[in-house]
């Protein structure tokens, strides 16, 4: 218990220093440092992201910031592949989970390095001409087909891999509305976090039912991971910036490496 409410501590500050998105290292510290398979860290993961994002969502909608029809739509198509996800989990050997996830952590790496070393992705094509834009006067998405598609498909995929590795999603969110829409950034998170709060109960029930979700460790490590965002947002103005962004990357990498390497060397 107590090496899962130091692990949670670390995946905590991890969360307040660099956003939802810092969550994806929950599973690895777990399959590490507890020795449980990816789908057993994968509900417990979900549980402390998902309780981080739904603190951030609540703040987003104070603000006004949350675009909460996207949100819903995006979240409804993600809680209907999120059990998929689980079930898929249950079926696929620990090594090849492991391998998956490592792919998808190298992925964040990458991201995370290039908006750190450039612009955030998607600046180079025009507000205007993307799928969802928002009404002059209202403020509101001028919803349209290829809209609510792309919306619909980012929060699909979120869900999938939300029950299938156990990860918020944030990673396929905030690059899709950058992309697809002419969402501020502060906009863009919040929603995104609205929809991971969501997706994130259903993996995380879905989890519990199929008997994945390890209490003795969840309560621990989830405590262990809101101490650690409180502490962390304390100093997290200090230190934010493209080090950190290359500091995270950096370590997504090497954890994904390890991963990787553990399950084919």
């Amino acid at each position: 218990m107590l090496i899962s409410a130091g692990l949670g501590l670390i995946v905590g500050v991890i969360l307040a220093l660099t956003g939802a998105g810092g969550g994806v290292l929950a599973v690895p510290l777990l399959v590490f440092g507890v020795g449980l398979r990816v789908a057993e860290a994968g509900p417990i993961g979900l549980l402390a992201v998902g309780m981080a994002a739904a603190l951030g969502a609540v703040l987003g909608l104070k603000a006004g910031t949350v675009r909460y029809k996207a949100a819903l739509l995006m979240a409804g198509t993600g809680m209907a592949l999120s059990p998929f996800g689980i079930w898929l989990a249950n079926r696929v050997d620990n090594r090849g989970l492991s391998i998956l996830f490592g792919i998808v952590l190298l992925l964040v790496a990458y991201r995370t390095f290039r908006q750190a070393h450039d612009q955030p992705v998607g600046d180079e094509q025009p507000a205007r001409t993307r799928p969802c834009i928002r009404d002059s006067g209202s403020g509101r998405f001028i919803w349209t087909a290829p809209c609510a598609g792309i919306l619909a498909l980012s929060g699909s995929v979120t869900g999938l891999l939300s029950g299938l590795l156990g990860v918020g999603g944030g990673f396929v969110l905030v690059p899709a509305l950058q992309r697809y829409s002419d969402l501020a950034m502060p906009s863009i998170v919040a929603t995104s976090l609205a929809v991971i709060a969501l997706v994130s109960v259903t993996g995380v029930v879905s989890g519990a039912i199929a008997g994945n979700l390890n209490w003795m460790i969840a309560v621990p490590f989830c405590a262990g991971a809101l101490a650690g965002m409180m502490g962390g947002r304390l100093i997290a103005s200090r230190l934010a910036g493209p080090h950190l962004q290359y500091g995270f990357a950096a370590v997504s990498a090497l954890v994904a490496i390890g991963m990787i390497g553990k399950f084919i060397l």
